[in-house]
């Protein structure tokens, strides 16, 4: 099948979101409101809201987390849209991903000139038990949560089949926690912005105003095989393996190329799109890799004439360590069984040619679920442009890529990106 290019260009000229983390006093409108003050402001010649014609916003389920369904006019309502349209996209973790594809559409195809994306989720109003179930529902609610599944221990599956075919071992998923804190610590909107040594000092000054034992780690892995402190939760996947339950919002301005220059003198051009579907994970022909993933890849690949040596920077979806490495083979930045030995080499390390989710990653940023992917964007935008701070990555990021997994990689939305001049 012949791969289709985008009818005209399409550029972000804003990103912007709030903190990720948990906010017991805030709704999700409130985070969207901030997100989209953070965005309006990152748009260097200003932005006029009247400009916007149309809001599409990534949400999992505020049905389930908020007892909120209806959710895309509300946001619309609270940033003084109204009476645009607004359209919810719905594609489980990947929604958000799914919602930029469909702003790059709308704008391609020169329906709309401007287009606002956004991302939310409020999942911290139900307790832990209850938001493992309503992530369930991006399951195969027929043949698989009967038979006891969670996410948990479906990644774990992938985990086993994954260790089990290449030889990798849990130390293997831990360096993905080690890296993705460290880039976490860098990041103001991290829902986890310290390093694993951090995290440790907190527990033991935390044991020793309790009056309780000190614990004594001899070193960052022995504090990750504690059972303690780092309990297994589907083996082998432990705490730290997994993205914590977040609440966050984030927002996207897209327009077309031409009026790009109004906004900016830098746009950030997409030039790359790809989106797929999969089976469910029990009917899938593997569990080492993610087939949706791979063709959506493909796509945004093909879309963009780059290959994957062309790539300076990628955030991939790391739900769970790892759902890391299964990304990075399958997007072709390593073959399949070598992502855990490039990653144990640097490979992917901030410093690296070619790092991988700068940003901390939905392990440290944090895993608001329809934000997470419009959130990755938001990365991408800042280092293109020079401003991510302190984690601001050394060489010059002029091509990069998201990755967008929804359930079990029922749904892949991948995008590339071009640093543009207006």
């Amino acid at each position: 099948m012949a791969q289709r290019k985008l009818g005209r260009g399409v550029a972000i000229v804003g990103a912007g979101m709030s903190p990720f983390g948990t906010f017991a006093r805030m709704a999700t409108r409130d985070l969207f409101v901030e997100a989209f003050l953070d965005m309006r402001g990152s748009v260097d010649k200003g932005l006029d809201p009247d400009d916007i014609e149309a809001l599409y916003v990534g949400n999992y389920s505020s049905d389930l987390f908020e007892g909120q369904g209806h959710t895309a006019p509300l946001m619309a309502d609270w940033v003084g849209l109204t009476p645009r349209p607004a359209t919810r996209i719905e594609d489980a973790c990947a929604s958000s991903g799914v919602a930029l594809r469909e702003g790059i559409i709308a704008v391609a195809s020169g329906l709309y000139d401007v287009v606002l994306v956004g991302g939310i989720e409020k999942m911290s109003n139900l307790p832990t038990g209850e938001v493992t179930d309503a992530l369930a529902t991006a399951g195969d609610a027929l043949y698989e949560i009967p038979a006891g599944f969670t996410f948990p221990g479906f990644y774990a599956a992938m985990a086993t089949a994954y260790m089990h075919r290449y030889g990798a071992q849990s130390e293997h998923l831990i360096q993905v926690t080690q890296k993705n804190h460290e880039n976490g610590a860098l990041n103001p909107k991290a829902q986890f912005g310290q390093r694993i040594a951090d995290i440790m000092e907190g527990k033991k000054e935390r044991a020793a105003a309790k009056g309780r034992p000190v614990p004594e780690w001899e070193s960052e892995m022995a504090f990750f095989h504690d059972d303690r402190a780092n309990p297994m939760i589907a083996a082998p996947l432990r705490l730290f393996d997994c993205s914590p339950i977040s609440d966050g919002a984030a927002v996207l301005l897209l327009v077309s190329e031409e009026i790009a220059g109004q906004f900016t003198d830098e746009p950030i051009r997409v030039i790359g799109s790809g989106q797929a579907s999969g089976r469910a994970l029990h009917d899938r022909d593997t569990l080492t890799s993610i087939p949706a993933a791979q063709r959506a890849g493909q796509m945004a690949y093909e879309m963009a004439d780059v290959t994957p040596d062309d790539i300076k920077l990628a955030e991939v979806h790391d739900c769970f360590t790892i759902a890391e490495l299964i990304a990075i083979e399958d997007l072709g930045f390593f073959a399949p069984g070598d992502g855990y030995k490039a990653t144990e080499d640097g490979m992917t390390a901030r410093t690296a040619p070619r790092p991988v989710n700068t940003s901390g990653g939905l392990k440290s940023k944090g895993h608001p679920v329809g934000a997470s992917g419009a959130g990755q964007t938001v990365e991408v935008f800042k280092q293109m442009r020079g401003l991510a701070g302190e984690r601001q990555v050394a060489h010059d990021v002029d091509v990069a890529l998201t990755h967008n997994v929804g359930g079990t990689g029922q749904t892949c939305a991948v995008h590339i990106y071009e640093r543009g001049q207006a």
